[in-house]
């Protein structure tokens, strides 16, 4: 095998691109600060009990895994950096109110997520802990829609669900957890032949309510719906009623739902949400409320974030022209020298890009678009456009 061929889903990324997404990267957190979100930069690398405590079994598989040649101990290489910043919140912040912070780093997986997917995303996320009301939700939301907004993506379409409406229906069911991961993985495929055969032998309100989720999606019409389908809890009439009050608040946004909706069901405790435009393969937000996502690190704090990665968003992004350059020459020695070495110096401190033409290599292409040069005229150097 050629030295340089890489893993498959692991790929370079080269300059045009590279550029889009630091673009991006910076957009997105200058938006977060913008809301108050301070920055954290957690390790690629922990101890694996810490990686995964509290994660669950998809996580697991999605973590690659090492021995530290100087403790012996096992590591993972973060598949998700949500159990960081949880850890960071409860351990060494410790704060005692709201705590914001949003994060934007590489993560691996050990399988890509979907066909044509990286195995090495680079996740940018923001989550907030310390308020376990909804206005927590609605400021995470809408601080996703602003980060997209900020990256000129199309049309926004947010979709709303909450995990809480199947564990109501499956309250007090002894499944194990085979059974459960099956359960949930028909849900959010919408297999109704699978869930059928599941649920056959559940008491009858909770086999016809997990029935009729997979045909609950659309617009707002659909909680009136699943409130004349579903059987009536207290929990399912708090879960439809957050919904209303989410989707109320999200002015001029597109909002849909989906009650079948659990990916991810492993993290989150309540609303959820995905955030999808033309032209993506999937969704390019995904996010919700996760209160239990501290517990482990023994502070169970109201928690919600949302997460994307960049390497999908830059794909359906407005690419940004790029900033013309200034060509220079390259003198070493002689006179004008050091008055072109000043010039350029001065140039750069303004913020200007300015390319000096190696010798013989005047003809090569330019990859930074110049559109002016310096040129010595009547003893100065002086800009002119090319």
């Amino acid at each position: 095998m050629s030295a340089w061929v890489l893993p498959d889903h692991i790929a370079d990324v080269l300059p045009s691109e590279a550029r889009h997404i630091e673009e991006l990267r910076r957009e997105l957190l200058d938006t977060a600060r913008g809301y108050g979100y301070e920055l954290v930069m957690p390790p690629l690398l922990e101890h694996l009990e810490s990686l995964l405590t509290g994660t669950g079994e998809a996580l697991d598989l999605q973590t690659f895994k090492l021995v530290d040649q100087l403790s012996g101990r096992m590591m993972g290489l973060r598949a998700d950096t949500t159990p960081q910043v949880a850890r960071i919140d409860a351990h060494l912040l410790n704060r005692q109110g709201v705590c914001r912070l949003c994060y934007c780093g590489p993560v691996l997986h050990t399988r890509p997520g979907r066909p044509h997917a990286t195995r090495e995303p680079l996740q940018f996320g923001a989550e907030i802990f310390g308020h376990a009301g909804l206005e927590a939700d609605l400021e995470t939301l809408l601080l996703a829609l602003d980060c997209l907004k900020a990256t000129q993506v199309g049309q926004l379409t947010v979709d709303l669900a909450d995990v809480r409406i199947v564990r109501s229906l499956l309250q007090g069911l002894p499944l194990d957890a085979p059974t459960l991961g099956r359960l949930h993985a028909a849900l959010a495929a919408k297999d109704t032949s699978e869930l059928a055969s599941l649920t056959r032998g559940f008491p009858e309100p909770a086999r016809q309510g997990l029935l009729a989720l997979p045909s609950l999606y659309g617009d707002a019409s659909i909680l009136t719906e699943a409130e004349k389908v579903l059987a009536p809890t207290p929990a399912l009439s708090e879960s439809l009623s957050q919904l209303r009050w989410l989707a109320g608040h999200l002015d001029g946004a597109a909002v849909s739902f989906d009650l079948a909706d659990l990916r991810g069901y492993a993290y989150y405790s309540g609303v959820r949400f995905a955030i999808y435009t033309p032209g993506a393969s999937d969704s390019l937000v995904r996010g919700g409320r996760y209160d239990e996502v501290g517990s482990v690190f023994g502070r169970n704090r109201s928690a919600v974030g949302f997460s994307l990665d960049l390497k999908e968003l830059v794909a359906v992004a407005a690419t940004r022209p790029l900033k013309a350059a200034i060509r220079a020459p390259w003198l070493d020695t002689g006179p004008g020298t050091m008055e072109l070495s000043a010039a350029i110096a001065a140039l750069r401190g303004q913020g200007e890009t300015v390319v000096c033409i190696l010798p013989g290599h005047e003809s090569e292409i330019d990859e930074f678009h110049c559109d002016r040069e310096l040129v010595h005229v009547a003893g100065r150097w002086v800009v002119k456009s090319i």
